[in-house]
């Protein structure tokens, strides 16, 4: 008899903690949708002076005047996908061969170090890649790399504009490289996680069939995981939307839209980290709020998308297994 109370006490007291364990998760979980709700309604409430006053028009001026109190996010924004696209078109391909060369290629001795040091440079703060764009890569940029783009490739009649200007180091094209430096680790992990899930025995089947290891990749592997590569890529341009300081470093930091990609430029994280200290009164500071709305919208998109792909991933793991 003391045996069996003593076994539903337990049970009661199993009871209780298994009812607080799941109230404290739930909590958890809408408290998580409540920040979301508040970041949003407070973003919205802090740029409804902005919103009454320039209306869908701040969306297409790229006017930017705080002494007249006009203001247009044309700039930023294009700033902002710019720097981002550019970014991306040189991480894609270098993230493909660095997640090639460690799946596939590279000795094994080598894999985990060179895969230590990817997720060492994921690591790195931004404002450090922007102190070593600023000091280092942009003189050496202006000084070799960007005389050689106007020489060569400003003279061209369609492509030539987008390279023409004086070398200056600082300028939308440097933000892109910067970007894409510091994205590369993350597309290439992704990318090195999805393609450890092949089946070995799909490769070894391909191989079998006299296939080169190019046609594998190309024909097996990536079929297998473009779900998963396409997440990853995603991810990485959430991050290259978002990123500030290492921008604010090397963009230049001018409402100017000019045609030339060696000319500086802006962006809303810049603009935000530049301005929004000494912005004075209520219509120039809603205007800001409003750009970090733009970009959380922008942001949030882009990261939905990409949380769905990993998520049809996985569901598709689950029935490949």
């Amino acid at each position: 008899m003391p045996t069996m109370f003593l076994r539903e006490a337990h049970l009661k007291r199993q009871t209780v903690f298994d009812l607080l364990f799941r109230s404290l998760t739930r909590v958890s979980a809408v408290a998580v949708l409540v920040l979301l709700a508040a970041i949003i309604v407070s973003l919205i409430m802090g740029s409804m002076p902005a919103i009454r006053a320039f209306g869908f028009g701040f969306l297409t001026s790229s006017e930017w005047d705080p002494v007249k109190e006009k203001f247009g996010a044309v700039i930023p924004i294009v700033g902002t996908l710019v720097t981002s696209a550019i970014a991306l078109l040189i991480a894609i391909p270098v993230s493909f061969g660095i997640a090639i060369f460690l799946t596939e290629l590279s000795p094994r001795i080598l894999r985990r170090p060179l895969g230590v040091a990817i997720e060492l440079l994921a690591g790195i703060p931004s404002i450090i890649y922007g102190m070593w764009g600023l000091f280092v890569f942009a003189p050496l940029f202006a000084d070799h790399i960007e005389p050689w783009l106007s020489n060569h490739l400003g003279t061209m009649s369609y492509i030539g504009p987008l390279f023409s200007g004086p070398p200056m180091g600082i300028g939308i094209l440097t933000a892109s490289i910067i970007l894409s430096i510091m994205i590369i680790p993350f597309i290439a992990s992704v990318m090195r996680d999805v393609f450890e899930v092949v089946p070995t025995l799909l490769k070894e089947s391909a191989y079998g069939l006299g296939a080169t290891t190019w046609e594998v990749l190309w024909n097996v592997v990536l079929p297998y995981t473009k779900v998963g590569v396409a997440g990853g890529i995603m991810l990485g341009l959430g991050r290259a939307l978002g990123e500030t300081m290492a921008v604010t470093f090397v963009i230049g930091n001018a409402h100017e839209l000019g045609h030339s990609l060696l000319m500086p430029g802006n962006s809303i994280s810049s603009a935000l980290a530049n301005e929004f200290t000494e912005a004075y009164g209520e219509l120039y500071t809603a205007s800001l709020i409003e750009l970090g709305l733009i970009l959380f919208f922008i942001t949030f998109v882009v990261l939905s998308i990409a949380r769905y792909m990993l998520y049809k991933l996985g569901q598709r793991e689950g029935q490949t297994t």
